[in-house]
């Protein structure tokens, strides 16, 4: 395996970040590495697994070395071109892996960025560190930050869709990072739960009428049919479909979409929706009218979560709450599959909150660690990505839909 290593040049942490002590675990001295090679992270696959399954939660549906493992078949170039390479830290201690740190290095105009692997598939950021004392787990991801910065020459940290429940954004105020940008992801829990009726009787009367009557009415345009894989040629294709349904979406009111737009997402999703090697818990839901499928969700599980991470329809069906009925079919069906609770992802929009009883704070921070890093975080990031952002939402729609064409091209 290819990395950076510390100490003779494998020195102790505590040799790495001097200003933060780490505490040794039980007596042991924990040892970073950075993986910089697609061979490396691939032989991480035995020991990320094994960290994931001692300390891994629900919330790090993203963090999964498949998931991961899918992301790099897809967005990591081919040698001599450009774009991310892997800046992974690693820790272990007395031969076990402890810390797995999915970073990448990324050239943003004149400066290098440290952002997460898996932009910009993957809804939530975090490392995964082993059930250590929680002094001991911040000593050891701040130096684990700082080794990744010093190797890499990096001018800014640039951490997206940070839970304010995952084990990094702590660090983050510790550290003086800024936060550049914040949203909500809602969330519905299951607990106490037993069945779809008792879930719905939180709703009210007129509101679960209005349902029934949109699925009625929904129903007489054709027979309803709700279909659900893990895997599979069938799924694949129901994701293209999703995908074509999403890019009319977003033509029709002048959106442009980064992602969307990136040949490698439709790749990405494509391959995790077959599941056909080292599935990364993605499902597919579609909801069918007479035979013609009104609405699609893609989402994905992870030790008892369930997420909905794309969810799109038809325009000819925009009037027929198609995706709303679809989300109540996918809500039933996770309830019955013992899901213990529902992601429906960042950002809060209202129709989300129709089902939602909870949110969690998801952060976007980023820490200058250079002059041209300062200017990028505090100027650009904080200030005049949004300004500019929020001017071209302000536009006619006619001049959106040319402004999306350009940056499609």
């Amino acid at each position: 395996m290819s990395v950076i290593a510390l100490a003779c040049e494998r020195p102790v942490l505590d040799e790495v970040a001097p200003s933060v002590p780490f505490v040794s675990h039980a007596a042991a001295r924990a040892t970073l590495d950075l993986v910089t090679t697609r061979d490396g992270f691939d032989g991480l696959e035995a020991s990320w697994n094994a960290l994931f399954d001692r300390a891994g939660r629900d919330i790090h549906l993203f963090q999964t070395f498949n998931w991961l493992w899918h992301w790099a078949n897809h967005f990591l170039p081919a040698p001599g071109d450009r774009g991310p390479t892997l800046a992974i830290v690693t820790a272990h201690s007395d031969g076990r892996l402890v810390l797995a740190m999915p970073l990448v290095a990324e050239r943003v105009g004149p400066l290098t960025q440290l952002a997460w692997m898996g932009e910009p598939v993957s809804q939530y950021g975090d490392a995964l560190v082993d059930d250590l004392p929680q002094d001991e787990k911040r000593a050891l991801m701040r130096a684990a930050l700082d080794f990744a910065a010093s190797r890499t020459g990096a001018d800014a940290l640039r951490l997206r869709r940070v839970r304010d429940d995952s084990n990094v954004a702590p660090l983050m105020a510790d550290m003086g990072a800024l936060a550049v940008g914040e949203t909500q992801a809602p969330y519905l829990s299951f607990a106490g739960i037993e069945t779809f009726e008792t879930l719905t009787q939180r709703h009210s009367g007129s509101a679960r009428r209005n349902r029934s009557r949109q699925r009625r009415r929904l129903s007489e345009r054709g027979a309803l049919a709700f279909d659900y894989r893990t895997h599979g040629a069938e799924a694949e294709e129901l994701t293209a479909l999703a995908f074509a349904h999403k890019a009319a979406w977003l033509d029709a009111r002048g959106l442009y979409s980064r992602a969307f737009s990136d040949p490698r997402t439709a790749r990405f999703f494509a391959d995790v929706s077959r599941g056909e090697t080292r599935p990364a818990g993605c499902y597919v839901a579609a909801l069918a009218s007479g035979g013609h499928t009104a609405a699609i969700e893609v989402g994905v599980r992870c030790k008892g979560r369930s997420a909905i991470h794309i969810v799109t329809y038809d325009l000819a069906y925009e009037k027929a709450a198609a995706g709303a009925l679809l989300m109540e079919d996918s809500l039933r069906r996770a309830l019955a599959d013992g899901m213990t609770g529902f992601d429906f992802l960042p950002p809060g929009y209202d129709y989300k909150w129709e089902w939602a009883d909870s949110s969690v704070a998801v952060r976007d921070w980023a820490l200058p660690l250079s002059a041209l890093g300062r200017v990028y975080a505090t100027l650009y990031l904080r200030g005049l990505r949004d300004v500019l952002k929020r001017g071209v939402e302000a536009m006619p729609l006619p001049v959106r839909r040319k402004i999306a064409a350009l940056l499609k091209r």
